[in-house]
């Protein structure tokens, strides 16, 4: 008989970004991200994990010496540097064709990655929170994503906990 405790498509590919957003070194704010192909006629490129991403700063710029603040002037922040999770996830895909996959992610994203999101060919957005939902970002892109024809999908999780060992028995 088989194993009844396993975990589903959706609940593995969300634990798989948020175990990225732990890769994060913003003290505010950790995200992560995980492109999945969609359904095609070829069920073995089915639910296959295309890309994966967090938010951080990009390749060469070291952690320590720019800024994580929240507030102060812009150049001052962490806003104009870090790169958010789902454009890392597309970046780190590099080339390879996201047409017609899901990219799983713990916030809903801001109108500057819908566009990225939109321009490579994700199909479905599926999101955990939306708690900036009243920001003019969130508002842009969903305006955004419904234009273009991508679905939005809050996911309610199956599973609420996942815990994780390094330990062999």
């Amino acid at each position: 008989m088989k194993r009844q405790e396993y975990i589903s498509w959706d609940d593995y590919f969300m634990g798989i970004a948020l175990l990225a957003a732990k890769r994060s070194k913003d003290p505010s704010t950790q995200v992560g991200a995980c492109i999945v192909s969609g359904a095609s006629h070829d069920s073995a490129n089915e639910n296959t994990i295309l890309s994966v991403g967090y938010n951080g700063l990009p390749l060469g710029c070291s952690d320590d010496e720019f800024p994580w603040e929240r507030d102060g002037d812009f150049l001052d922040t962490k806003y104009p540097f870090v790169v958010h999770a789902e454009l890392n996830a597309i970046l780190n895909a590099r080339g390879k064709s996201l047409v017609g996959a899901r990219i799983y992610v713990a916030l809903f994203p801001c109108n500057e990655c819908c566009k990225a999101i939109i321009q490579c060919g994700i199909k479905e957005v599926i999101y955990l929170s939306d708690k900036y939902a009243d920001t003019d970002a969130v508002k842009a892109s969903k305006k955004m994503f419904e234009a273009a024809g991508v679905k939005l999908t809050q996911l309610v999780p199956q599973t609420t906990k996942i815990e994780l060992s390094f330990i062999q028995e």
